[in-house]
């Protein structure tokens, strides 16, 4: 593990007026650019060559410059990590980030300052990790099943990272569980390492809500969180194949039965459901800084499903901004409450990076 004392080392040769945000072209990137061209940060984009294209489509959201990689986890390579260096530049991760380079080598092979506590992202994309924190933080979640043996009744198989939904499948017994994780791999779905390492949980009924949160150490608004200020920046809710699987009624097809995330919708939550939401995020924040010391920085997600009689449930806890902050890039319902200039996820990151600069205390939310 590459200590944060030596990111911090990698930071102070810097030059802080001249610093750059940098990240995968994937996921949130336009969002992420957008909000740094705002807040006044020249951008860099990680990006494969078939994407150049697209990503110079898009002219307010185009980065300043690309760093062209024959696949994402090239970045870390020496070349392209010694030329986002000399650039002064600050990685934004993401969930194609996490999931195309994957946790354990951020932590032990990213030498380039990156924004928020690397630490963060192990406690995310490990499953038994992710339980062990909401369940310290007193949060109700779904019941796990030990084995496919014990299966009685519909559950939910996840496996571990950050998929976006992708291979995730339901069985209702041990035998269907067996089956259709036959089914998966003959089809591609999933790999063989899927088939060793899995959670199974209940299938819980309700209405999805997706929480975007912000835990800021430079601003004095928001829900006090001790050191920090807890802001609601917006809801989504995701668009997945299962949700038109009533086009294909009486007789739906298998293809339907996907849980991959495809999109986003925009949501209002009921307004007396707040105060729990804001409390459920105040938790997570409190226990995340005994768990993985300093804990979260910056844009978090719960993941939940509500259920008039039961509540929320809390079924998974994104450690960085979510691609449903997409819906937002001009702000949200939410963010209009709290910032009186339209405030994206991506640029409250940015502002985020700006300020703390500004404070001499940039080296806090950097890892």
């Amino acid at each position: 593990m590459i200590p944060r004392e030596d990111v911090w080392e990698i930071l102070r040769g810097y030059d802080r007026q001249r610093i750059s945000l940098a990240t995968m072209c994937s996921h949130s990137a336009l969002q992420i650019f957008h909000g740094a061209r705002l807040e006044g940060f020249r951008t860099i984009g990680i990006c494969t060559q078939d994407r150049v294209e697209t990503y110079s489509a898009f002219p307010l959201a185009r980065p300043d410059e690309f760093i062209v990689v024959d696949r994402f986890s090239s970045i870390l390579n020496p070349g392209p990590q010694d030329e986002l260096r000399s650039k002064n530049a600050i990685i934004i991760p993401h969930g194609s980030f996490v999931e195309y380079v994957g946790a354990g080598k951020i932590i032990n092979n990213l030498r380039v300052p990156m924004y928020g506590n690397r630490m963060s992202l192990v406690w995310e994309t490990d499953r038994r990790k992710q339980r062990e924190w909401l369940e310290s933080s007193k949060l109700v979640v779904p019941k796990e099943i030990p084995s496919p043996s014990k299966i009685a009744g519909k559950v939910f198989v996840k496996f571990h990272g950050a998929r976006g939904g992708k291979g995730f499948l339901t069985a209702r017994s041990p035998q269907e569980f067996r089956r259709r994780m036959k089914e998966m791999l003959k089809r591609g779905k999933i790999q063989a390492k899927d088939a060793e390492d899995f959670s199974i949980q209940e299938f819980v009924v309700g209405v999805r809500y997706y929480l975007h949160f912000f835990l800021s150490i430079t601003e004095d608004i928001g829900l006090n969180v001790g050191e920090g200020r807890l802001e609601l920046l917006g809801i989504d809710k995701r668009v997945e194949p299962i949700d038109e699987s009533y086009r294909g009624l009486p007789d739906v097809p298998s293809e339907f039965f996907d849980y991959t995330v495809t999109g986003n919708q925009p949501v209002i939550l009921r307004e007396s459901l707040l105060p729990e939401v804001m409390d459920m995020g105040r938790r997570v924040v409190e226990v995340s800084r005994k768990l993985f010391e300093p804990g979260l920085i910056g844009p978090f997600c719960l993941e939940t499903i509500y259920h008039p009689d039961k509540g929320f449930k809390v079924f998974e806890v994104s450690a960085r901004i979510v691609a449903g902050t997409n819906l937002y890039p001009l702000g949200s319902p939410y963010s209009c409450y709290v910032f009186e200039q339209p405030m994206s996820t991506g640029r409250r990151i940015a502002l985020d990076v700006r300020k703390a600069r500004r404070m001499g205390r940039l080296h806090e939310i950097i890892y």
